[in-house]
């Protein structure tokens, strides 16, 4: 199945590519924010993604396309990733931060409990997986990773329960960990979502530390966007969108004080944005319709102004258990 991106109309509008123009895709995955950039403007891409399977997908572009050129990495190191590659700044900077097609519908990633596959969910295949962060965890520890990033109501009741099971057989797929998640919750009573969606929601996000590369992401465009560069990101959860709106809104100077979810202000800093729509911008009905998948979409996006980046700390955000506690647990 191929990825189909969502408001693709209202991005192109937000970020403007001119000819000439430089602009980071952050999350190539699929191409379809790329391939539309190219079609609106002769300009240069960084396609950056942090997944090998995306990288082979824009090296076969790149081959299409010399516009485009392939930058394996974070977009947490979007700075960087744009000097390394001769752009000391530029023009726009673009995030899908939802879950690519193809890392869905692939059972091997262990991204969907729709289907059987290990219990896998890293973006990068390296590092702790989410069968690691359920076997090998605490309950305390796993309740707060389904409280805080799946905002699942029965986080502490899951958790305990996961424990218990583990000690007598560890959950090693997708649809062992689903299927005891809707035993344990006692199905979906007329809801349309699953019972363990919240769950692998939050596995994900742990795993691949996707709120604090989010953070980092957006203090990297803060540093690589000229004056009038774009910054364009589309989310699809909640506690995303609240970390892109409370920083859009802190940089622009429209937040009344700190967030726990926004990095430290400096004292009198002048607006590093202008926040042209204080509002996100959600999908249609009728793309909702064709695309089911942008239901949750959110779209906020603001323009560089010339004052010198804030900088920032990643102390705001939920304290959870790191990578690294992980690591030390499965070694």
């Amino acid at each position: 199945m191929s990825h189909i991106p969502v408001l693709v109309e209202q991005v192109m509008e937000a970020l403007a590519p001119v000819e000439g123009a430089v602009i980071v895709d952050g999350t190539y995955g699929g191409g379809g924010y790329s391939r539309a950039v190219l079609a609106v403007a002769s300009c240069r891409v960084l396609a950056v993604d942090r997944d090998p399977d995306a990288m082979e997908r824009a090296w076969e572009h790149a081959g299409r396309d010399s516009r485009l050129i392939p930058a394996p990495g974070r977009f947490g190191e979007i700075d960087a990733i744009s000097r390394a590659a001769g752009y000391e700044h530029v023009d726009g900077v673009m995030l899908d931060l939802g879950v690519s097609s193809f890392q869905i519908d692939e059972p091997a990633r262990g991204f969907s409990f729709m289907r059987e596959g290990p219990l896998d969910m890293r973006m990068e295949r390296r590092g702790p997986s989410a069968a690691d962060a359920v076997n090998r965890l605490t309950e305390g520890e796993i309740a707060d990773i389904f409280h805080y990033l799946g905002e699942e109501p029965f986080a502490r009741r899951l958790a305990r329960g996961i424990v218990q099971r583990r000690r007598l057989q560890p959950f090693e797929t997708t649809l062992d960990l689903a299927s005891y998640v809707e035993r344990t919750l006692g199905g979906r009573q007329g809801k349309r979502t699953h019972p363990a969606t919240r769950v692998f929601q939050a596995l994900r996000m742990f795993v691949n530390d996707e709120a604090g590369e989010l953070v980092r992401a957006l203090l990297a465009a803060e540093r690589a966007l000229k004056d009038g560069g774009r910054l364009v990101v589309v989310t699809f959860h909640s506690i995303e969108d609240r970390i892109v709106k409370n920083f859009l809104r802190t940089r622009s100077g429209h937040s009344p004080g700190l967030s726990r979810h926004a990095p430290e202000i400096p004292v009198g800093a002048p607006p590093s944005f202008e926040l042209v729509y204080r509002k996100a911008v959600e999908p249609s009905l009728d793309e909702v319709e064709r695309n089911p998948r942008a239901r949750s979409a959110r779209l906020r996006w603001a323009i560089r102004s010339g004052a010198p980046a804030w900088g920032g700390r990643l102390d705001d955000l939920p304290r959870l258990p790191g990578l690294k506690q992980l690591e030390g647990a499965v070694s």
